[in-house]
């Protein structure tokens, strides 16, 4: 019994450390790298010493501890101190389908994926250094040129004729609008952007002023019309804004006339800069100036009905603001927060629409007890005269603002009162965690890629040699056919994964 024990045990050396365990351990996972080396020609496909009777693998050992385990136990858990990217490549080194990670470690597994997922749309230009000039030939045959910038730099430039045979309006192209769109790219693109913030923040100061009583004196102007051949004057009262403000406004409109019209004339893919959001505001925030200014002069009644109702929507100027996510990480973090938490912010609506149906009928039938027996309606004596009405008052007392136009007046409506400001305490309470931890995790996240120094040192991939993560010997004389012809299966698994 004992020398049949001996005969099934084998010892792997992973990074250094020596692990002990069964070949029918091994084979409990077939197909995988671990199972090939319970065959009986193991020894000649991979590194082994015949002196010591060890197998050599030059890998992480600390996750290997981890993947050996799962052979044992059957559940592959994920440790909490290593890197998901690594642990990651580690699994497709060993040939172990993620999927079979326990669900209690999924969400841990899959957070770094989630996260980079959700940056690269907006953290991806702010990692270019679109300004700088195309590599040399020298460059990438040396492997100085990452893969994966480059791979990055040929989606943001786009798939011109100029980029794609380096003609002067591909590198113009690509330095223009670096300075207009990245404002990490160059000294001169940090200037525009501090150009532009400043002339946001002034765009909505003036929007702002343009409100206030005394930069909006009231004019008496009179109108002449004649009446069967008589002149009759009438004279009406009119409210309009200093002309300072006006011409501020104006000076700040052609600033952004002139920088929209450079982001679309250099943008590389133009179908794309219509369909953001941003450049759509852009747009609808300067016309109705344009339009403002060229139907002042006329006097006709359709003209003066089409510029009071400009002068209606110049609120669309204070969607200027969110002109400044172009600048603040901090901002475009925010809106990716916002995004990636919609099932919780849905979650959170729901138990607010139960608890404001719940709680509004709830205080409409309380606040009938020991009404008026003469009062036909049961309502003189509160302000909920019907459910409706009620809404309002969940609603604010639910998310503790409480107003105070609405309370109840009777015993049993106070009760209900409390109860409605708890239960809307523990609502608020359940959902917003989440919300908050997402944030940190993106904004963590994009701090670090935008602190991240430039790597220096380039790796330089050794030759495959014995000890070495992808030495496998290439002479296979058993009549088994290898479940890992070559490790970079696993290489290729691993990044078309990841791209």
């Amino acid at each position: 019994m004992g020398l049949s024990d001996d005969k099934d045990r084998i010892v792997i050396n992973v990074g250094g450390i020596r692990h002990q365990t069964y070949r029918s351990t091994l084979r409990t996972l077939p197909g995988t790298r671990l199972s090939w080396l319970a065959e009986p020609d193991a020894p000649n496909h991979f590194d082994y010493d015949a002196n010591i009777e060890e197998f050599f693998f030059d890998r992480h050992p600390g996750v290997f501890a981890h993947i050996l385990n799962y052979y044992r136990t059957g559940k592959l858990h994920c440790p909490a101190d290593v890197c998901g990217p690594l642990y990651e490549e580690e699994l497709a080194f060993w040939g172990i389908d993620e999927t079979d990670v326990e669900p209690c470690c999924w969400m841990t597994y899959r957070q770094h994926r989630e996260a980079e997922e959700a940056l690269d749309s907006f953290a991806g230009g702010a990692l270019l250094d679109l300004g700088n000039d195309d590599p040399t030939e020298q460059d990438v045959e040396h492997g100085e040129v990452d893969e994966a910038d480059e791979m990055t730099r040929r989606l943001a430039l786009g798939d011109t004729a100029g980029v794609r045979h380096g003609g002067s309006w591909g590198r113009w192209q690509r330095r223009v609008w670096a300075l207009f769109e990245d404002p990490y790219s160059s000294k001169y693109a940090r200037w525009i952007a501090l150009a532009s913030l400043f002339f946001i923040l002034v765009s909505i100061t003036t929007f702002c002023l343009e409100t206030h009583e005394a930069f909006n004196p009231i004019i008496n102007r009179t109108e002449v019309e004649v009446v069967d051949n008589v002149t009759v004057e009438h004279v009406y009262s009119e409210m309009e804004t200093v002309a300072f403000l006006t011409y501020i406004e104006g000076v700040c409109v052609t600033w952004f006339t002139f920088e929209f019209l450079m982001r679309i004339t250099f943008c590389p893919n133009k179908l794309d800069f219509v369909r953001n959001a941003l450049n759509i505001i852009d747009f609808v925030a300067i016309v109705p100036f344009y339009l403002e200014v060229g139907l002042s002069g006329l006097s006709s009644k359709t003209a003066k009905d089409v510029l009071g109702f400009l002068r209606v929507v110049r609120f669309v100027r204070i969607l200027r603001i969110f002109k400044l996510t172009r600048h603040f990480v901090g901002l475009r973090v925010l809106g990716h927060t916002l995004r990636a938490s919609t099932n919780e912010f849905l979650l959170l609506i729901i138990f607010l629409a139960l608890g404001v149906l719940i709680f509004a009928t709830m205080i409409y039938y309380a606040e009938r007890i020991g009404a008026n027996p003469n009062d036909p309606h049961a309502s003189n004596h509160t302000h909920f005269k019907n459910i409706p009405i009620g809404f309002w008052w969940a609603v604010v007392t639910m998310t503790t603002l409480g107003y105070g136009d609405m309370y109840p007046q009777t015993t049993s409506g106070m009760l209900v009162g409390a109860l409605c400001a708890l239960a809307g305490v523990l609502t608020i309470a359940m959902p917003v965690p989440v919300i908050v931890n997402n944030f940190g995790m993106y904004y963590s996240l994009a701090m670090a890629k935008q602190k991240l120094p430039k790597k220096k040192n380039k790796h330089i991939p050794r030759a495959p040699r014995p000890g070495s993560p992808d030495y496998c010997k290439s002479s296979i004389s058993s009549q088994h056919q290898s479940p890992i012809a070559h490790d970079d299966v696993f290489e290729i698994k691993f990044q078309g994964r990841t791209l």
